[in-house]
């Protein structure tokens, strides 16, 4: 496990540990800050795309532009 690994373990589990309201009271500072609700976003969708194939990306670029 690598120490950023371990710094995002001891984040999860305090924040699991948390009462359910004060749980509710952290994300929703999270989600209320621009740029973190952002990257919990592009995670979302890479966390719901990771098992898509994936393919060149001159491949793809040569389709938009036809």
């Amino acid at each position: 496990m690598t120490s950023i690994q371990a710094k995002a373990e001891v984040f999860m589990t305090a924040l699991r540990s948390l009462p359910k309201r004060d749980r509710h009271a952290v994300l929703e500072q999270i989600a209320e800050d621009e740029e973190l609700r952002q990257d919990l976003l592009d995670l979302s969708l890479l966390a719901e795309r990771c098992d898509e194939p994936s393919r060149p990306f001159r491949e793809y670029l040569a389709e938009k532009t036809q």
